[in-house]
């Protein structure tokens, strides 16, 4: 993402279930505990227990940060939170826990906080202007209805709220289903604009070489180009 992410901005993770956008944001978020700096995820779509699990099975020790102090997990249930006391909690990591991270996980369960869509757009833009101004480097995930094709949809676009866009999809080839990964926009600077491959395993986060000998990645079914064409 030319960089990685930036104090202060905001980044939108979107993809299909599975695809590995809360586990990328995990790993995120385990970095700046590790460099001793304080993070904060709200999961709205999955428990506590199970998130810690997934984060074993990745090679990242949350159990450790946690126990520290560094890292906080809060599993929020919109049917016994009402938005503003959400807004508190998250609050205060900010300015009692001064957490240079956040991880809001996910925007689709926080949809279902909101009364209205439209509410829930002019808060997130509030929200994310209170983060930027404390420096806070804060992380959106979003889940794609669908989970191959040209045809994806999200229940709210905040694609033009955030700084920086990370599409994460799913393509076919060669009889497997394997993941990918592209920086659709980062408005701070240059970014990578080359599609790539993208795995989760047992060490962690891989994102291999660019997809250059396919066309079509985006659409979940690619066309496989010969040699000479994808070297153009």
């Amino acid at each position: 993402m030319g960089g990685g992410l930036d104090r202060g901005s905001s980044t939108l993770i979107i993809g299909a279930p599975g695809t590995g956008k809360s586990s990328l944001a995990a790993v995120y978020a385990c970095a700046a505990a590790q460099k001793g700096e304080n993070a904060a995820l709200f999961i709205f779509d999955e428990s506590v227990k199970t998130f810690m699990t997934r984060g074993i099975g990745m090679g990242l020790d949350l159990q450790s940060h946690v126990s520290a102090g560094r890292l906080v997990i809060q599993q929020i249930d919109p049917a016994e939170m009402s938005p503003g006391e959400f807004i508190h909690r998250l609050r205060h990591e900010v300015d009692n826990r001064q957490a240079s991270v956040i991880v809001i996980d996910s925007l689709n369960g926080y949809l279902n906080a909101m009364p209205e869509e439209r509410f829930l757009v002019i808060q997130l833009h509030e929200l994310l202007t209170y983060l930027g101004h404390a420096g806070v480097a804060t992380i959106l995930i979003s889940a794609h209805q669908g989970l191959i094709g040209s045809q994806m949809t999200s229940p709210v676009d905040a694609s033009y709220l955030a700084d920086t866009a990370v599409l994460m999809r799913y393509y076919e080839t060669r009889g497997e289903v394997r993941q990918a990964i592209s920086v659709m926009k980062k408005r701070s600077g240059t970014h990578e604009r080359s599609i790539r491959d993208f795995r989760l395993s047992a060490d962690g986060v891989h994102v291999g070489p660019p997809l250059r000998h396919y066309r079509g990645i985006l659409t979940g079914v690619p066309v496989e180009t010969p040699p000479d064409e994808a070297s153009r």
